[in-house]
């Protein structure tokens, strides 16, 4: 069965002449030293930093205080489910 670009069942012949014509290099890569790459990688890293919305001061404070709630409603929550099952425990193995 063939529809406009070619068969379905094998691939079309530019695409494996193309592959097999191309020699792999090692790019840019390959071209500077260790310490180059570790400079550029840092330099990538202060600029994916700047990009970064950073919260506002009431922002932070309002997200630091939902989190500290939460911690001390679920720190709760599992204290008390401890305590009935350890009490549920004692009473039925006595």
């Amino acid at each position: 069965m063939t529809d406009a670009v070619g068969s379905i069942d094998t691939p079309d012949a530019q695409d494996e002449l193309s592959d097999a014509k191309r020699p792999r290099k090692g790019g840019k890569r390959a071209k500077k030293g260790p310490l180059k790459r570790l400079a550029t990688f840092y330099r990538q890293i202060i600029a994916e930093l700047r990009k970064v919305v950073w919260p506002t001061r009431n922002q932070l404070t309002s997200y630091t205080t939902v989190v500290i709630v939460f911690v001390v409603i679920m720190i709760g929550l599992v204290t008390v489910i401890d305590y009935g099952l350890n009490h549920a425990a004692k009473y039925v193995f006595g």
